[in-house]
């Protein structure tokens, strides 16, 4: 087995797309996921499961029934699960996702966006 760094800057050089995360290391059953947005998302929730938000560069709003969290390079927040909440992002945001193995970015909204899962890089 290979011990190697992660390092975060080179995985994003890897890809452009926005809202489609990435996978870049799992822990049992939670993956760390990399993804760019850019815009607004949808509301949607998970009602199985929390997601964490670690913005990795600028600046995101995340927008909750009883009103927005704010979140800036450096900080995370983490959506408790069942809660509504739509991603908002005012230029690209480079963030960190961290959730269970299988959880799908637009909960159990599906549409157009909802990307694929196990998307590795």
């Amino acid at each position: 087995m290979k011990h190697q760094a992660i390092n975060l800057q080179q995985k994003f050089s890897l890809f452009r797309e926005q809202w489609q995360p990435k996978v870049v290391a799992e822990m049992n059953e939670y993956q760390f996921k990399l993804v760019r947005i850019d815009g607004d998302f949808m509301w949607h929730d998970h009602p199985e499961t929390d997601e964490t938000f670690i913005v990795l560069e600028g600046t995101l709003r995340i927008d909750l029934e009883d009103g927005p969290v704010h979140l800036s390079a450096g900080e995370m927040y983490v959506v408790p699960k069942g809660v509504r909440h739509k991603p908002c992002a005012e230029g690209e945001v480079k963030l960190m996702l961290i959730e269970p193995r299988g959880t799908l970015n637009t909960g159990h909204e599906g549409g157009e966006r909802t990307a694929p899962n196990d998307v590795w890089i």
